[in-house]
């Protein structure tokens, strides 16, 4: 069977067998989870306070820890050193061991992902036998440097120049990075400089100890941050650097490449990197609103307080349901690539770039309902939310960077339907031929029979496809009008990219619930209670588009077609729904 295409999702029918979720993990996945979590529960909890003050050097132990267990080479292949498990193995650890702290996510993050990945998807044979081990046991630590002052977003627009050696064995290196994830305490830099007066930047590894002049290489003191902030992040200058010229990594002027690809993983693994994180806050949000007694009773038997519960964990559940769905089709794309004789290294690649549209939707959506979460778990706490006694303080400064780093948010979102564009003018998917289907339905008479809706999930699922027609809809006629000029209508394609997100995720959370769950679950409570708010927000999405760009009758005919395809025919009981989900996480006491 031919695996999924990247974007797929809009255009086909996806049934629920055919997706991946935490309730399908094999024996040893829910070992390597148990073992992660109770690293975590053990090593990192107990010593949150630390992080808090800016414990570097905890950082660095608890990071040398986690090679000894492994749990730095998980997808590293044995033959350089590490345990070589899949994709989904991967988001896996990334989620278990990224929750307590911000500190220990983001230097695991830029080690695992940024750090290690150039070298393993784009490096020579010999480059991969010297750095990957070192990487995969914690002997080394990796850093990325590609962000400079004036070059952020745009990161083909670095000054850092790199000039070969009168020799030709060295290049000569000048220039400065900043924002630098574990620059502090690392020894394996992958960097990023333009040859002489080349137009792209192209990638360099070195190890810091095995410089020439260990002077050449200097750093800033550590940066001050809202969060994160046992997370080591400097500026790195480099002054004549020499850089042999074997340590050239790729092609030259290929570097931009490798910074879009290291990116692409980095963001679906954001989203893991958020997964738990969430489930920590609700957890101790519940534990405190069950504790907590205001007016002679716990504030868990408050509506308010019990409806904020349910959206935390509805919020918890689709983000997982996204994320695990994403990372399989991932899998499966790179196992195909590997079966036709492909090698590892480039079916990767190809994996990973054949999905980096639901890479976006996942880092933007669940990085934006992490943030949500924390700020919610404040709420919870009330004034003691706000006191950095509780774990709430904490939670909610280092959620606030997801939203910034991957690329921000914003890029993203133009980002996933860019490519999606870029995608459907190449012939590589078909997005026309659906779109313009929806045109000719538009004009026909509407159909007033009453369909049946006894299956589980029917209705949602009938729902999830006319969603899918409001994307189309709205963006073919988009497209139409503005053509080639589309990207610059950013506003257009924010609205585009809040439709586009919440099908993906509410897809997901409908077909987890539909494959697993009974129809009185609370699980198909929360797939239903989150279709409903995602209809929501794509009706006040496509109509701000669609009244942005098209007028007179068109206007009047997206709009009418805008109604007829966010229509429920039964309307789910927003509020039992929601007292449902309450009820059950609060008796419970945890997610």
């Amino acid at each position: 069977m031919a695996t999924l295409k990247g974007g797929e999702f809009l255009i086909k029918e996806i049934p629920a067998n055919e997706i991946f979720t935490l309730e399908e993990l094999s024996e040893e996945q829910k070992m390597l989870r148990d073992s992660a979590k109770e690293f975590i529960d053990r090593e990192v909890v107990p010593q949150k306070e630390r992080f808090e003050k800016k414990d570097y050097a905890l950082t660095e132990e608890v990071m040398r820890k986690l090679g000894e267990m492994g749990m730095l080479g998980i997808t590293v292949p044995e033959s350089y050193g590490g345990l070589g498990m899949g994709f989904v193995t991967t988001m896996l650890a990334c989620d278990y061991l990224s929750g307590a702290t911000g500190s220990l996510a983001t230097a695991y993050g830029a080690h695992t992902g940024i750090g290690t990945l150039p070298i393993l998807l784009y490096g020579t044979e010999e480059q991969k036998k010297k750095y990957l081990p070192d990487l995969a046991a914690g002997t080394k630590f990796g850093a990325y440097c590609l962000t400079e002052p004036d070059a952020g977003s745009d990161a083909n627009s670095g000054k850092t120049k790199a000039k070969l050696s009168e020799d030709g064995k060295h290049y000569i290196i000048n220039g400065q990075k900043m924002w630098i994830s574990n620059a502090g305490f690392a020894d394996t830099f992958t960097l990023f400089a333009k040859i002489d007066d080349d137009k792209n930047i192209t990638g360099f590894v070195i190890n810091r100890s095995e410089l020439e002049n260990p002077e050449s290489l200097t750093f800033g003191e550590e940066e001050h941050k809202l969060g994160i902030r046992a997370s080591s992040t400097r500026q790195v200058f480099f002054n004549d650097m020499k850089v042999p010229v074997e340590n050239l990594l790729g092609e030259r002027n290929n570097g931009f490449k490798i910074a879009l690809n290291a990116l692409n993983v980095g963001r679906i693994k954001l989203a893991a990197a958020c997964l738990d994180a969430q489930r920590r806050i609700l957890n101790h949000s519940i534990q405190y609103s069950n504790e907590r007694k205001q007016f002679g009773v716990s504030i868990s038997t408050f509506g308010a307080i019990r409806k904020k519960i349910a959206e935390m964990a509805t919020g918890t559940f689709v983000s997982e349901a996204g994320s695990y769905r994403a990372a399989k089709d991932v899998q499966d794309k790179i196992d195909e690539l590997v079966a036709g004789g492909m090698d590892h290294q480039a079916a990767e690649l190809k994996g990973v770039e054949e999905f980096a549209v639901e890479c976006s939707i996942l880092k933007v959506f669940v990085s934006d309902l992490a943030q949500t979460t924390a700020d919610e778990g404040i709420q919870v706490y009330g004034g003691m939310g706000f006191s950095e006694d509780t774990p709430m303080e904490s939670a909610w400064r280092d959620s606030r960077i997801s939203r910034i780093y991957e690329g921000t948010n914003e890029i993203n979102r133009l980002l996933s339907v860019g490519m999606l564009i870029k995608r459907a003018m190449k012939g590589e998917l078909d997005l026309l031929s659906p779109a313009m289907a929806i045109s000719k339905e538009l004009m026909g008479i509407p159909s007033f029979e009453v369909p049946d809706y006894s299956a589980f999930m029917s209705e949602e699922k009938a729902i999830i496809a006319n969603l899918k027609k409001v994307f189309l809809m709205v963006s073919g006629a988009a497209l139409q009008k503005y053509m080639m000029d589309i990207e610059k209508q950013q506003h257009l394609l924010l609205n585009a990219s809040e439709i586009l997100n919440q099908i993906y995720m509410a897809e997901s959370a409908v077909l987890r619930a539909e494959k697993h769950f009974s129809p009185d679950s609370v699980e198909a409570a929360m797939a239903q209670l989150n279709l409903y708010k995602a209809v929501e927000k794509i009706i006040v999405a496509a109509k701000e588009g669609i009244v942005s760009f098209a007028e007179g009758d068109e206007q009047r005919m997206m709009l009418s077609g805008l109604r007829r395809f966010t229509k429920y025919t039964n309307h789910p009981n927003v509020v039992a729904l929601t007292e449902k989900i309450a009820a059950h996480y609060i008796e419970k006491g945890n997610y």
